[in-house]
């Protein structure tokens, strides 16, 4: 395949160059790609995303390796060089994928620190597999290490490789970011395994929350349930170490969703969007993966509530475009909320839809960024309503996109961004008729207020982009 552009970042600090960065993470930051025309074209593509986009300039300068998985079950390609970081993939056979990626890593902790909005199975099985790929991914890390090198684990799947990769390392520089929820000790005691998981994430020298509430919680449980002492704050030893634990929320790539926004074919493509769903129309739009955390089919119950309430009204009729994008569609829960986001669809088109136009546009896909950043720059509303999330970077994208000043955010209260975002539209996701009123709102806002809180909403994303949240945690990490 054609040689890929390298990725746009900002550089890293002087003081850091020459300092070695191991990144491990569920996944490698590449897919493998097969494209029959124009032509036979194969190879590994850069992953899209605000993580990768933060990380690959700072591999790059400070002589770096990216651990993951290939994403194919089976044996694992050879380490190889992409755009100048060497990756070296984690094998995974189908049997793992079964048990510690679709089992526990998904149907035991990710409902469990996303509230429990399903139950979590606890399945002692899927237990001793997560153990096994865990001290996998420490094994491949220290052989990729110098000594004294830095490391960064990334996310839930991995919580045990800190521990594991000190043993192995002990004088390397450890840290972890947890990019979802850490839960509040009444649902984390459940976990018949959380000293084990607490003495895995207490491996690391900085642990890295997304908010400070997921911060007090780890805290809390660390000396509850690992015998941690709390030294401050923010400060636990255990086992004769400090380990520093503190929020840093993620962010995006603000300057390249700007540009986007100002982007001439991304604009045309968004008028077309304009002129075919009706231009006296407004756009409430929402973009998520299909998960059941996500509360799509609450959003859905607002929206036919808010049709109700405008039947005898002459104003146009708004329509909710809803993207959803798959995700796990092995996992049963996962094809249950499917099916019932497309029923609530069906049910709603047919019951306020006319000949030629219906209430709600739905679209079951993954769609790329400039055809999201036109989407983006249609819609007069975005709703990001989940449940429970740990951030939820559509909810910066929107704004950072939105160069015209114009629009309006509303946002779920259980939701990281609304720590940072406080002017959007915040409401509780589980009241239907206030998530309701708060879209009437949303879609009558003058256009003074829509402009001062879009603003905030921008300067805010502007000030702290991903590559200062990346920043900022190696700086403390390596101090």
């Amino acid at each position: 395949m054609t040689e890929e552009p390298q990725a746009k970042g900002r550089p890293t600090s002087p003081g850091e160059r020459g300092k070695q960065l191991v990144v491990v993470a569920n996944r490698l930051p590449v897919s493998w790609i097969e494209r029959e025309s124009p032509g036979r074209q194969y190879g590994w593509e850069t992953s899209p995303g605000g993580l990768v986009s933060a990380l690959l300039p700072i591999l790059r300068e400070r002589a770096g390796a990216w651990i993951g998985w290939s994403g194919a079950a089976g044996q694992a390609p050879e380490p190889f060089d992409h755009q100048g970081i060497r990756l070296r993939p984690v094998q995974l056979s189908a049997e793992e994928l079964e048990l510690f990626y679709l089992g526990f890593s998904n149907a035991t902790l990710w409902p469990l620190y996303h509230d429990s909005v399903r139950f979590p199975e606890f399945r002692r099985s899927w237990w001793r597999s997560y153990v096994d790929v865990n001290q996998r991914y420490a094994e491949e890390a220290a052989r990729s290490l110098e000594d004294g090198g830095t490391v960064w684990v990334h996310d839930y799947q991995l919580q045990l490789v800190p521990a594991a990769l000190r043993e192995r390392c002990p004088n390397a520089h450890i840290g972890f970011f947890l990019h979802i929820p850490f839960p509040p000790g009444e649902l984390f005691a459940q976990l018949p395994w959380r000293r084990q998981l607490l003495e895995g994430l207490l491996g690391a020298d900085v642990v890295g929350f997304q908010t400070e509430l997921g911060r007090r919680n780890f805290v809390t449980a660390a000396v509850r349930y690992a015998d941690a002492r709390r030294i401050d704050d923010e400060v636990l030893e255990w086992r004769g170490r400090r380990i520093v634990a503190r929020s840093y929320p993620i962010s995006i790539d603000f300057t390249a969703f700007a540009e986007l926004g100002a982007d001439p074919a991304v604009r045309s493509r968004s008028e077309e969007i304009r002129d075919r769903l009706g231009r006296e129309r407004k756009i409430i739009l929402g973009v998520d993966r299909l998960d059941y955390t996500k509360g799509i089919d609450k959003r859905l119950k607002a929206f036919e509530t808010l049709l109700a309430r405008r039947v005898n009204s002459d104003l146009p009729s708004p329509v909710l475009v809803q993207i959803a994008v798959p995700s796990r569609e092995l996992i049963p829960d996962y094809a249950e909320i499917r099916e019932r986001v497309e029923s609530y669809v069906g049910q709603i088109n047919g019951e306020y839809g006319t000949l030629g136009r219906a209430p709600i546009e739905y679209h079951y896909k993954s769609i790329d960024q400039r055809e999201l950043a036109a989407w983006y720059l249609a819609a007069d509303v975005l709703a990001v309503t989940p449940l429970r999330d740990g951030m939820n970077l559509v909810a910066k994208e929107y704004p950072a996109t939105r160069v015209d000043g114009d629009g309006v955010l509303v946002l779920s209260e259980f939701c990281g961004a609304a720590h940072e975002l406080v002017d959007a539209l915040l409401v509780n996701p589980h009241d239907v008729d206030g998530m309701a009123h708060s879209f009437e709102r949303a879609l009558s806002m003058d256009e003074e207020e829509r402009r001062t809180r879009m603003g905030s909403l921008r300067d805010q994303i502007a000030s702290t982009d991903v590559y200062a949240w990346a920043e900022g945690f190696l700086e403390d990490l390596n101090r």
